[in-house]
């Protein structure tokens, strides 16, 4: 067991710099600090209790986003509505029968009952017309389906099948699915709007599948997308955080094999999570599925400086020293690159605040406040618990050459051929950087584990697409849609876009008016078009509009002064890159065929995916460029030379470069998790590389060690705490790839391959350049070991008079 804390007055420690006064004051104020902690701790706690979920896919998109201000524009002109899809899919493989029209006239019922809906679509009540005599008959498709003749069944088949405006929407193709779409227009009083719909959906669904077991009922739509999102996070916060806590547990227990030393750093740990979720509940900080990683994320990532500080402080325990000597030393050791690789790992964190989606500026905001808090709690807390703990430690009986210490010899023995294979290999894995390609899809976002994802394959496979682009095209005057010249520019844009690979369908109120001017020419097809008498398309849509039942208007097609009209598309099987391109050539199709008011670029959140990557990648580009300026000039302020900050940058660069090249040949896919990880892990990994270059140039300054033995003490002092760490957050972020939101999962998958080839360039390869570039760092040296000195130059540095032993 360490010895008892020796007295304050009359220490043998030297407190001759800063560090040694700062841990003697730690430790006589121990208690205090521990009580201010928990104090402090319980205060931020409080914030956890304001903490809400957002429920909207939107939530993604910054207000500076373009298409997202366009597409805001498209909803004030025709209403922001959402919707909630069923699929309605019979064991027997048809939709027209007795049976099941009966079940789809039931839920069409019932459709209208769920909260705030304002439409229900479905074959059913499709609003059929017809002229008979000099009549304009408008009905709904199907009524009464219980006394349907097999004759009337037939007829209604036939129009259902035949009908442009069903197919592929409300029908498949074969009757063997059908739709039923329910619009939503939700007041935006509350958060739980959204939620409340989706479980009276689904409520509707079970009940239906309860009552018709041989029809499966599919819930799709934007409202169930976004349920998804509280789904999703929900589900992470409570199956990732507690795998990353107890795998976390196991694996410090297991690496410094002292329980009290490992419930300690579990303590600071929590302590500085509490701190940054509690903080970002004050703030008024919305989780996502993205920003509720943050406590994952800061549980890895505070391991770091509890593990180098209690390392160090062990190793010195071993060595004979008295807990307080050990205390002190580490945290003299310690507290300049702890408090480096805090600020760096910050900074990375904090420049996230590029990015256009909000979650990811949340998740960098969240996550930088709490590795703050841990640096604070390491710095404080953790020596203070430590100091009136009793931690068992077995003391050394002779130096010990580690695997660490022979990975020392190989690196220094072979430095030549390291430097040059690592310079080859890095440019031959970038390589796979050219085999990227940016394609976000938001549906993919969520594995086949979530409900919604299940439905929504099944209704691209059966019924209809799961993409969409909007159009409204304006007239340039009011009233301008009964213009027969418009209306016929409109039809040759639709029919264009229905003549496009992937196209499966496309809604427009110009089939409306071609079949009403054939239903008054006595139904026939030969006036299936666009009337040439604007007074006429005007008496048609007016005479059709009063005919129909309430909450099946035009008011969802056509505007309030009806000088432009909507036009949906909706498409399958395409990437991202398929939907901007489809939009270009729209738009050039426009600009060849159309006058100048109908100009228009097409909206929607598929589209606004769609481009999120690409925008994303721009805005981070520069952020990661900035954030690695900052962080160099706080490594060359600290280290005190401008020129190790240039030999700091490639082994902190090269890992994110590699990974990319990584995942060019392994994925080829980048989306908007990947698009943000170079700001992301920069200020990860470089900690690392901070921990051993700062005990380099101690060796070389104040042991005055040669090169090769600077490099041997590196390795000796801080070489276990690095891959202990690293094998840490390789734990932690594994925790994230087991999540079924994708963005997460390539989150994780990322990090992980990042860090890991950071841990290997700075014991393989950052070795080596700092030997290479030993002259133009120009540290003074006095002194050089025999590389045969190898337990001198591991574990007894030289004393400086009054103070304890430099090695940690």
């Amino acid at each position: 067991m360490l010895g008892s804390l020796s007295p304050l007055p009359g220490s043998e420690v030297a407190m001759n710099n800063f560090e040694t006064l700062f841990a003697n004051w730690v430790v006589k104020y121990r208690w205090w600090i521990i009580a201010v902690t928990i104090l402090c701790t319980t205060s931020f706690a409080g914030g956890l209790r304001h903490l809400t979920f957002k429920n909207d896919k939107r939530v993604f998109f910054s207000k500076e986003n373009p298409q997202l201000q366009a597409f805001e524009r498209f909803e004030d002109t025709y209403t922001k509505d959402e919707n909630v899809g069923f699929a309605i899919a019979p064991k027997d493989g048809n939709v027209f029968t007795r049976r099941t029209l009966t079940m789809l006239e039931e839920l069409t019922e019932a459709c209208w009952k769920i909260p705030y809906s304002s439409r229900v679509d479905s074959i059913i009540n499709f609003q059929h017309t017809r002229g008979e005599d000099d009549e304009l008959i408008v009905e709904d498709l199907v009524q009464n389906p219980a006394r349907l003749t097999g004759k009337d069944i037939q007829r209604i088949s036939s129009i259902a099948l035949s009908e442009p405006t069903l197919v592929n929407i409300l029908i498949s193709p074969s009757g063997h699915v059908a739709g039923m779409l329910v619009t939503v227009i939700k007041p935006g009083r509350s958060l739980n709007e959204t939620s409340v719909v989706a479980n009276y959906s689904r409520k509707i669904a079970e009940e239906f599948r309860h009552r018709y077991p041989d029809i499966a009922i599919h819930l799709s739509g934007t409202i169930m997308i976004d349920d998804a999102m509280v789904e999703a996070t929900q589900k992470d916060l409570k199956t990732l955080v507690p795998i990353t806590c107890l795998a976390l547990f196991l694996f410090m227990g297991l690496l410094l094999r002292t329980f009290i030393g490992t419930i300690c750093s579990l303590l600071v740990i929590a302590a500085s999570v509490i701190t940054g979720v509690g903080l970002a509940g004050w703030i008024g900080i919305e989780l996502t599925p993205v920003s509720a990683n943050a406590p994952g994320v800061i549980l890895t990532l505070g391991v770091a400086d509890s593990v180098h500080i209690l390392v160090t402080l062990l190793h010195q325990a071993r060595l004979g020293k008295d807990k307080y000597t050990a205390i002190v030393e580490s945290m003299r050791i310690n507290l300049q690159p702890i408090f480096l690789t805090s600020v760096t790992t910050s900074i990375g964190f904090l420049t996230m605040n590029f990015s256009d989606a909000p979650p990811l500026r949340d998740l960098g905001n969240i996550v930088a406040m709490g590795v703050m808090a841990a640096l604070v709690y390491s710095l404080l807390f953790l020596p203070a618990l430590v100091a009136v703990l009793p931690i068992h430690v077995k003391p050394k009986t002779k130096p010990k050459f580690s695997y660490i210490d022979r990975l020392a010899e190989i690196v220094i023995k072979r430095h030549k051929v390291l430097f040059w294979v690592s310079l080859a290999f890095i440019p031959v894995l970038a390589f796979g950087i050219l085999r990227i390609e940016l394609n976000d899809d938001f549906i993919k976002y969520y594995d086949q584990s979530f409900e919604f994802r299940r439905a929504s394959d099944f209704v691209a496979e059966n019924l209809s697409g799961i993409y969409w682009i909007e159009y409204s095209l304006d007239s340039g005057e009011s009233q301008g849609v009964n213009n027969p010249e418009y209306l016929k520019t409109v039809d040759a844009f639709v029919n264009w876009y229905r003549s496009q690979a992937n196209v499966v369908h496309v809604n427009t109120v110009t089939h409306i008016i071609k079949r009403l001017n054939m239903n008054i020419h006595h139904n026939d097809e030969t006036y299936y078009r666009i009337p040439n008498q604007r007074d006429q398309i005007a008496q048609l849509l007016l005479l059709y509009e009063i005919s129909l039942p309430f909450g099946l208007d035009l008011n969802n097609q056509i505007n309030v002064d009806k000088s432009a009209t909507r036009i949906s598309v909706t498409m399958n099987g395409v990437t991202s890159r398929t939907l901007i391109e489809m939009d270009q050539k729209a738009r050039k199709w426009l600009a060849a065929n159309a006058p100048e008011s109908m100009q228009t670029c097409g909206v929607g959140t598929s589209l606004i995916f769609a481009q999120i990557s690409k925008r994303n990648i721009k805005s981070m580009l520069g952020a990661s460029l900035l954030a690695l300026f900052i962080i160099s000039l706080v490594i060359m302020a600290a280290m005190r030379t401008y020129k190790i900050g240039f030999v700091f940058l490639v082994p902190n660069v090269t890992p994110i470069i590699m990974a990319f090249g990584l995942w060019g040949f392994i994925v080829g896919r980048v989306g908007l998790a990947i698009s943000v990880i170079a700001a992301l892990t920069l200020g990860i990994i470089v900690d690392d590389s901070i921990h051993f270059i700062s005990k380099y140039l101690r060796a070389r300054r104040e042991y005055k060690k040669s090169p090769a033995d600077a490099v041997r003490f590196s390795f000796h002092t801080v070489g276990r705490a690095l891959w202990v760490t690293t094998a840490a957050l390789v734990a932690g972020f594994s925790a994230l790839t087991f999540s079924g939101f994708q963005i997460n999962s390539d989150l994780g998958w990322m990090t992980i391959i990042t860090i890991v080839f950071a841990l290997i360039l700075d014991f393989l390869f950052l070795p080596t350049l700092l030997m290479k570039a030993e002259r133009f760092i120009n540290v003074p040296n006095t002194e050089k070991l025999s590389e045969n000195d190898v337990d001198s130059a591991h574990v007894n540095p030289p004393l400086v008079a009054g103070s304890m032993g430099r090695d940690s």
